[in-house]
């Protein structure tokens, strides 16, 4: 039921608050000081919060200002006999719902309160939603290397401490640096992610530390950069080893000193950030080549985890596919495949130059297109385009997962844009989405490729 705690001097006022509160089917608490009120509820979780302004000892609006300091979505309702505009528009600057006169008015009373829960549980849902779309993935695996991680991230994360994640591509680092910022007194704050792998050089400054209006010519308005958005919060550098030498330079600078500056500005801005980057480069051999700094390298590299490839926890294969298999079900709506002991035989001997990344767009692959239950013959005939097995028994060099398929196409340009979906999709795991890197792989036009990730809808999963 709901809990109302009405904190006000004067015994009339609070007893004639509990009998319409009461009647309406409320529980009321209710205390004759603000000390007292800020005790409850500090220890006790209520719904709604009546307090009176002036108070001896500690005024309401101390109350109000320590109240929500604890419980920040909690409502209050400040009550006063000597109302003015002013009251009220200061208590609603410092967070108040409302602000009623006494003697309160019946109907205006039970409408302000049942107007503040009504927000409430409204803030709540809302909280509940949110948690739900953006859930952290689980960090699957029961390997030594995985349970290696998952106790670093538990001793590691309640720190500021600098963490320098290294893996291959789609090995699952950003997944670790999530849960690092999960687990960390900054989860409340947010978490901003840069891929500087995919941020030309001339902008990285630009998207890191913001900009002036008019520093260069297309900044037609300022604009706040990502050690400003994290500002309390968590950010995350991922693919650190491609970031320039000058970007790297500023970065440095920031760690140091806590302080950026815009491009083209000249005022320092502190920020208060905590950083964790990723690579999947050897930064040792990028500081021999000069490609690195490596007094950023030891600012960043306070902790150092490494996330193993797929083909070195073999082990860990069927619980992930059986996983992903059950989760991919449920988001389609359809019964739950099963996959053979021999398909998971199978699916252990593959390279898997993708890492957990291509395990799962290949169990996406093998639900879609195999029947209820996954076989030896599914691994083989859908594996991924890339993989270097030919279809030896047809004599050519085409993919399995192409060859063995032809009957679904009614078309030889079906079959073509098929071929090509799969050849960009690889292409742009294997450069980890870097669009600009894997046009020029390509040999065509960036801008030619954006429209082929267009139209075959090519997502990157995380």
């Amino acid at each position: 039921m709901t809990k109302i705690l009405i904190i006000d001097d004067e015994r009339a006022i609070r007893n004639t608050l509990r009998e319409i509160l009461e009647y309406e089917n409320f529980i009321v608490e209710d205390v004759d000081n603000g000390p007292d009120g800020i005790e409850k509820i500090k220890s006790q979780d209520f719904d709604l919060v009546l307090c009176d302004i002036k108070m001896n000892k500690v005024d309401g609006m101390e109350v109000l200002s320590q109240g929500l300091l604890h419980k920040p979505d909690l409502p209050f309702i400040m009550i006063s006999g000597y109302g003015t505009v002013q009251t009220a528009v200061e208590a609603s600057k410092m967070g108040a719902f409302d602000f009623i006169s006494k003697p309160p008015d019946l109907n205006r009373l039970l409408i302000t309160v049942r107007n503040a829960l009504e927000r409430k549980n409204l803030i709540t849902e809302s909280k509940v939603l949110r948690q739900k779309v953006t859930k952290t993935r689980e960090i699957l695996g029961k390997s030594v290397g995985i349970q290696k991680i998952k106790e670093t991230i538990e001793r590691v994360a309640p720190t500021d401490a600098r963490v320098l994640i290294t893996g291959a591509n789609g090995s699952g680092k950003e997944l670790v640096a999530r849960w690092l910022h999960e687990k960390s007194n900054r989860s409340a704050a947010p978490l901003v992610e840069v891929n500087c792998a995919a941020i030309p050089s001339e902008l990285i400054e630009s998207e890191l530390f913001g900009h002036e209006k008019g520093s260069f010519t297309s900044a037609v308005k300022q604009r706040i950069g990502k050690f400003e958005q994290a500002n309390g919060g968590t950010l995350f550098l991922d693919e650190i080893g491609d970031m320039s030498l000058s970007a790297q330079a500023k970065v440095l600078r920031a760690l140091q000193e806590n302080k950026i500056t815009r491009v083209g500005g000249e005022k320092e801005i502190e920020v208060d950030v905590r950083v964790i980057a990723a690579t999947n480069k050897d930064l040792q051999k990028e500081m021999e080549n000069g490609n690195f700094r490596m007094d950023l390298y030891h600012r960043i590299s306070v902790i150092l985890i490494n996330v193993p490839q797929l083909s070195e926890r073999v082990e860990d294969i069927p619980f992930l596919a059986q996983h992903f298999c059950e989760e991919i079900c449920t988001e389609y709506g359809i019964p739950v495949k099963n996959i053979t002991e021999d398909a998971m035989v199978a699916l252990k001997t593959l390279p898997w130059t993708g890492n957990v990344r291509e395990l799962h767009n290949l169990v996406e692959r093998l639900i879609i297109l195999s029947d209820r239950m996954i076989t030896e013959a599914d691994v083989s005939n859908y594996a991924n385009p890339q993989l270097t097995q030919h279809a030896s028994s047809n004599g050519n060099n085409a993919p399995i997962s192409l060859i063995s398929n032809f009957d679904r196409y009614q078309s030889f340009q079906q079959y073509k844009e098929a071929s090509e979906k799969e050849f960009i999709r690889y292409k742009l795991e294997k450069n980890n989405w870097n669009v600009s890197k894997t046009a020029d792989e390509i040999d065509i036009q960036r801008s030619h490729l954006y429209s082929k990730i267009e139209k075959y809808s090519l997502k990157r999963n995380v």
